[in-house]
């Protein structure tokens, strides 16, 4: 366990993938964990695995892009598991297209669950954060917010993470809340199998093609995402703040 005390996290987008992860790795930590997606019901897998290895999870159905759902969320959570002072902001959505045929709607799908999610989710759990005099905050940003072809809403979504994770860390740091970004690189998810799909290429095929251009020789599992995270979330982790972790296999410009 990387930290002395236990806490209440919250983590969006914890149905699966990436938040699933690290929905059950916190829990591993000893911490409680409440697991947010769109579809409540989503959530059950990532609870079951949580509280069959003895850990304490709940399921809460949030569009964290809408205040109110978000404000009744972050109070179900502290009114069942106790004052979050753990957010890891990894909800998120692909509507990936070139910009000559992105649709407006497409555009703004993507930055409301991203950046306005993010935004409306801290602003919700800084209050417990602050009055606690302590909190961990990790955004999830990618290497996309580098460029990508084809994602031109994702990629501003993810470079906007950034600029808000170090403003926070700026802002919350005398209230002894960090606030860090981890960027992953090419990871396994369901959402890089539906960008497969979209290509009509196997996943395997795909796959294969991305570990090719990996220093490592692989591609990322959630699991090593939420390695990374945990360790943020951690109390040793104090003196990290405002930080971008690429975990993508090699060094990224």
């Amino acid at each position: 366990m990387n930290s002395t005390t236990q806490r209440t996290a919250i983590v969006t987008g914890a149905a699966r993938g990436i938040g699933a992860a690290t929905a059950i790795r916190l829990a591993k930590d000893g911490h409680a964990v409440a697991v947010l997606d769109l579809d409540e019901a989503s959530c059950a897998g990532t609870v079951s695995a949580i509280t069959s290895s003895g850990g304490r999870a709940i399921a809460v159905g949030v569009d964290v892009s809408q205040p109110d759902q978000v404000e009744a969320a972050v109070a179900r959570v502290a009114a069942e598991l106790g004052a979050p002072t753990i957010l890891v902001n990894n909800a998120g959505i692909i509507r990936d297209n070139l910009i000559f045929k992105m649709t407006i709607e497409d555009w703004d799908a993507v930055l409301n669950v991203h950046l306005r999610g993010s935004f409306l989710m801290t602003k919700a759990v800084q209050a417990y954060m602050t009055a606690e005099k302590y909190g961990r905050i990790v955004n999830l940003s990618s290497t996309s917010a580098l460029g990508n072809r084809g994602q031109v809403n994702y990629s501003a979504a993810k470079a906007g993470m950034q600029g808000f994770t170090k403003t926070l860390a700026i802002e919350l740091g005398r209230f002894g809340v960090t606030a860090n970004a981890v960027a992953p690189g090419f990871i396994a998810t369901d959402m890089t199998r539906s960008t497969a799909e979209r290509m009509k290429i196997s996943f395997e095929d795909f796959l294969a093609g991305a570990a090719a251009q990996i220093p490592v020789g692989r591609v990322g599992q959630p699991e090593d995402i939420a390695a990374t995270i945990s360790f943020l979330t951690s109390e040793e982790a104090g003196f990290v703040s405002g930080q971008v972790i690429y975990v993508a296999g090699g060094p990224e410009d």
